[in-house]
């Protein structure tokens, strides 16, 4: 990696690669560049003219930042109805995928010196491309979402239950203990560092000394794609038992285990959103219960021909559930909705589908109707 640019030296930089992007575009001539005019809203550092037919132009307004942070966004609050013509850009010499999202949705285009960009320019063009690795900069070092630490942090904050909690850091570190079924705490540390990273990226806010939940929705891609399903032991299993029988005999399990047995994947879905029918019962067991779990429900390894698929968490994580996870009905509790998407994802098969549907049809209305968007 260069040295750090001075403020000048990026401008100059920023300037350099936009009219390489531009360049591109074989047929877009006589487009101009100023630096700092005064037609310019303070704040931004210059403006690219693109001519257009009849003596009309198009006017890119660009901001240049060294070290930009999704929390800090936007930089400069422009009111559009007064500024209706000039496209807003962002540029930095590296722009992380969140910080391009969090751009994105706030209607700026947005590129970086390594050519990553967003230009959507109305009327005339749209230019993308992404996947290039920064240059001149390093991106800043971030949480390990894929822990089972981070996990557990990410899951409180995601549950719809806990939709508009206002949370501390030690609230947070001491909630999981809580529980009627606890879990271990992650440490007070850990949770520091995953709260800080959190709020840089837009993912939380400040809340009355404390923070909350701010964009679930992209959390919980975030999580999903740093998620590692196949940390997670995977048995099979088959048993003769079917319908009530089976039903009750892990409703029973589930209370034996001190609901460290849960329905898991398609087979939590099927009770939080009914959507991909498949034959297998999906569960998480714990590896001190899976001795119990074989007695109960009779069931037998087998290599081909599973009824039964059962998922040994590395972690007890997965067993979080806000509400207490007591099911009724004598069933079986199953994974809280944010583990069962998921899961779903990772899961193969119709997955994607499923947790599409869940996510359609459970998560968005829950969030929702508890105020978030």
């Amino acid at each position: 990696m260069n040295r750090p640019l001075s403020p000048a030296q990026l401008e100059q930089a920023l300037t350099a690669k936009l009219g390489e992007l531009l360049g591109q575009v074989a047929w877009l001539e006589g487009w101009s560049v100023r630096h700092h005019p005064g037609n310019l809203v303070n704040g931004f550092d210059f403006e690219v003219r693109l001519p257009l037919p009849k003596n009309r132009e198009k006017k890119l307004w660009v901001q240049c930042k060294t070290d930009p942070r999704p929390s800090q966004f936007p930089y400069i609050d422009v009111a559009r109805e007064s500024f209706p013509s000039p496209v807003l850009v962002f540029a930095a010499p590296y722009i992380s995928p969140r910080m391009a999202e969090v751009c994105q949705e706030n209607s700026w285009s947005w590129f970086d010196l390594a050519g990553n960009h967003w230009l959507d320019i109305p009327g005339l063009l749209r230019l993308q491309r992404t996947g290039r690795s920064p240059v001149h900069k390093s991106p800043r070092p971030t949480a390990n979402l894929s822990t089972p630490e981070a996990g557990r942090v990410v899951r409180a904050l995601l549950a719809p239950a806990n939709t508009g909690m206002r949370w501390t850091q030690r609230h947070m570190a001491e909630h999981f203990g809580e529980l009627k079924k606890p879990i271990p705490d992650p440490s007070l540390g850990l949770v520091n560092k995953v709260v800080r990273y959190l709020r840089e990226e837009a993912f939380i806010e400040e809340a009355n000394g404390g923070f909350q939940l701010r964009d679930p929705l992209k959390l919980l891609f975030a999580w999903r794609d740093a998620y590692r399903f196949a940390r997670h032991e995977r048995r099979s299993y088959f048993t003769l038992l079917q319908g009530k029988k089976l039903r009750e005999a892990l409703a029973n399990l589930d209370s034996q285990t001190g609901w460290f047995a849960l329905y898991a994947s398609f087979s939590a879905a099927e009770f939080q959103a009914p959507h991909v029918r498949q034959p297998k019962t999906w569960l998480y067991v714990r590896q001190q219960e899976v001795s119990k779990f074989e007695e109960l429900v009779e069931a037998k390894p087998v290599d081909s021909g599973e009824n039964i698929v059962v998922l040994i968490p590395d972690d007890d994580g997965v067993f979080y559930l806000a509400d207490g996870g007591v099911a009724g009905d004598m069933r079986m509790a199953a994974t809280n909705e944010v583990q069962t998407y998921v899961d779903l994802w990772h899961s193969g098969g119709r997955g994607h589908e499923a947790a599409e549907a869940l996510l359609e049809q459970r998560l968005k209305p829950e969030w929702k109707a508890r105020g978030m968007k």
